[in-house]
This record gives structure tokens, sequence and C-alpha cells, in this order.
């Protein structure tokens, strides 16, 4: 029977969860840590064990996996309270989602990642082991990017490019944006890398692309103040389940992003082909935000606004759910109400038809009886038109012979 789970069953679930390790204590964070810190140790861990590196070591990819679900329940704030309230219980485990790596994927099983997306199936990619780890070693190749001055490039699959940008003290306290889009509707990924001691570079802030209009785009925006940043994928498969649950979760996926501002100095930006199998067309482009003082403003009332929706849409959904279930009530009291006062009628009725000395006859054979009558009638009327004729015809015949012996 679907969705049935038998108690052995369930209590290998509980064995499976009781034998977990706390997801903190895998990625080696405290449960204070911000989004940004859980960030950083998943992708040193994630390069350490990655599959690329460790060939067919089944500690290792053990260890991996581990350290990946352990993620997706601490990057996702809604997991991540849940998990804080109740532990695994309260983790909704087949539904947790994996991210991939393409460029590990062999040939099948890229097509087959390709259909489930083009069906619409959320799947998750990540930044490719080989690129972080060329990054971090300091093997990768960077290209100026001046403020103010787009650069039109094109990015292999699984491939990324590499972009410095210097800023200056002034332009810091200014604001400083880093944006990318593609009018080809490509996938793609914009970082954001730290430069390491060693002068590697380490992924710090990674932003996925969505589709505005009829390109996809992806910024970061570091302005001096609370920006905020909205995860398009965090309610596709619930709006597919249920979309009015979906609606009112909708500003869930609306978080803060980890940096706010930018220093001085030199930043490092990429942008990754995440395409199955095809290169990305791309702009980059970086820009001074000191004279965009009213996008500022605008920016940060509205996002001020989108917030104080969320806390209401919380509390309309409460009223909501309390007015559907009252409604709910009603409609099938209503319901009841039409077959109670129908059946009260037909009772009325049937005493009516009671107050009388004659038999009753049944409606079945009065509309044999009527039947019968009327075929018999039918039958009768026949039969005097057939003698009407006969008599007609002797009539007829008479009178010609004795106008026949007249005449002789």
């Amino acid at each position: 029977m679907p969705g049935y789970k038998s108690k052995t069953a369930k209590e290998g679930i509980v064995l499976q969860q009781q034998r977990r390790r706390d997801p903190y204590e895998v990625l080696g964070v405290d449960r204070n840590s911000t989004d940004q810190e859980i960030k950083k140790a998943y992708r040193k861990l994630a390069l350490k064990y990655h599959p690329d590196k460790n060939g067919n070591d089944a500690e290792a990819a053990d260890l991996f996996k581990e350290a990946t679900f352990s993620y997706n329940i601490l990057s996702d704030p809604d997991k991540r309270r849940k998990y804080d309230a109740a532990g695994f219980e309260c983790v909704e485990l087949e539904g947790q989602e994996m991210e991939l790596d393409l460029s590990s994927l062999g040939t099948v099983s890229t097509v087959l990642a390709a259909i489930f997306r083009k069906l619409g199936v959320r799947i998750k990619t990540m930044v490719s082991a080989t690129v972080l780890e060329e990054a971090l070693n300091g093997l990768v190749t960077v290209y100026p990017l001046s403020l103010g001055q787009p650069l039109l490039r094109k990015v292999e699959k699984q491939s990324a490019h590499f972009y410095s940008v210097i800023i200056t003290e002034e332009e810091a306290r200014g604001g400083v944006v880093c944006r990318v889009h593609s009018t080809d509707k490509s996938k793609f990924k914009l970082l954001y890398f730290d430069q390491e001691p060693n002068l590697g570079l380490s992924l710090a802030l990674q932003e996925e692309c969505s589709k505005v209009r009829k390109i996809t785009f992806a910024g970061m925006f570091f302005l001096g103040f609370p920006v905020y940043r909205m995860d398009h994928n965090h309610d596709l498969l619930l709006a597919a389940q249920d979309p009015e649950s979906a609606f009112f979760k909708k500003l869930d996926g609306f978080h803060p992003c980890e940096m706010t501002q930018l220093k001085a100095g030199i930043h490092y930006f990429a942008v990754y082909g995440d395409n199955f199998f095809k290169s990305t067309t791309y702009t980059i482009e970086a820009l001074s935000a000191a004279t965009f003082t009213q996008e500022k403003e605008g920016l940060r009332s509205v996002e001020a606004q989108i917030i104080a929706k969320r806390a209401q849409l919380s509390k309309f959904e409460t009223e909501y759910k309390e007015v559907l279930q009252q409604f709910s009530e009603m409609t099938s009291r209503y319901t009841q109400e039409i077959l109670i006062i129908d059946e009260l009628l037909k009772q009325r009725n049937n005493i009516h038809a009671s107050y009388t000395v004659a038999p009753q006859m049944k409606h079945s054979r009065t509309m044999e009886n009527t039947s019968k009558e009327a075929e018999y009638l039918s039958t009768l009327e026949k039969k005097m038109s057939h003698d009407r004729l006969k008599k007609q015809r002797w009539y007829h015949w008479n009178i010609e012979k004795g106008k026949s012996c007249s005449v002789n």
C-alpha cells in the first residue's frame, strides 16, 4: 500500500536517524554559526572528500555524502529551525535535495539530470571540485574588470572565468554592485572568492542565476546596509503539491546576504557555466553605486516592506486557515440541512397521501393497466375500421351489380 511503512521499516528509519551525526558536528561549526560560516565549512569538506580527488575511496565517499546531507539541512532556514527544535524526526529525509557536481557525472547521468530539470524537477548543482581546487591552489587565470566597463564573454560548461576588481576607499563607502546577465537564458553562477594567505582563492559567496523577463540574471550588492537575496527555487516543489501553502511560504526564501560591504582593495569574482551541455554567453559588469542614491533608497524601502509583508503573511495564514475551516464546516452543514429538509417534506407528503379509504394502486401497476387499455382501444379501432371498409366494398359491389342488370 503506498505510503505505508511496516513497524520494522519504521524502526529501521529511527535507528538510521540515531546513527546520524549532528550536522553541526559534521561541518565543524557551532549552533550560532552564520550562513556564510556554514557554507565555508561545507565547501572545504566537499573539496577534501570529493569523489574526483579520492577515486574509489568508499570512506571518503561516505564523508562527502554526510557533509552534503548536513549542509542541506543547515543551509535551509526552515529545515535548520526544525532540526534545532526536534532533531532529525522533524526533517523530511525523503525530500532532501542533493547538490550535483555535473563535471563528475557520466554522459547518461547528465542526460537524465537534464531531462528531469526540463520536467520541472529541482536539481541543485554545485561548482566543480576541479575549479575550486585550482582556485585554492592559485592555478586560475584572473582577468581585470574595471568599474563601469562591461565585458561580453563565453564560458564553457562546468568551467569558470575569474575576475579581479580594484576598489578605492571612496568607492567602498559608496557601495559596489557586481552583476551578470545572459541574453540566451543560459544557466550560470556568480561567485565571490576570498584570498587565502597562500594567494589561493576560496569560495565565500555564491549566487544562482534566475530568469528575469527574457534573460537570466544574478547580482551581488554591497551597499553598506542589509540587502536580501531571494531563493527562487525555495517553493517550486511545494507549489506543485499545494499551491495555497506555497503562497504563504513564498517569502520564506527571502534571506539577508552574508556581506553588506566590501573593503578597499582587490576583490575576486567568477562566472561559472552551469549549463548541462552547452557553453554560456554572458555579460559581466562591476559598478560603483555612489551615484545610485535614489535606487539604493528605493531598494532599502521595498525590501523593508517585503520583510513586513512576510510577517503579515504568517498572521494572515492563521486567519485564512481558520476561516477556511469554518467555510468547510458551513458547507458540510449546508449539505446535511438539505438532506434533512428533503426527508421531512417527503415524510409529510406520505402522511398527506395516507388520508384516504380508497385502495392505493402502485404506480407501476397503474402504468401497466393504462398501457394495456391503450393497446386494447387501438386494436378495437383497427377492427372497426376494417369492418367499415369491408361493408363499403360490399355496398359498392352491389351497386355496380344492380347497374349491370338494368342495362341488360
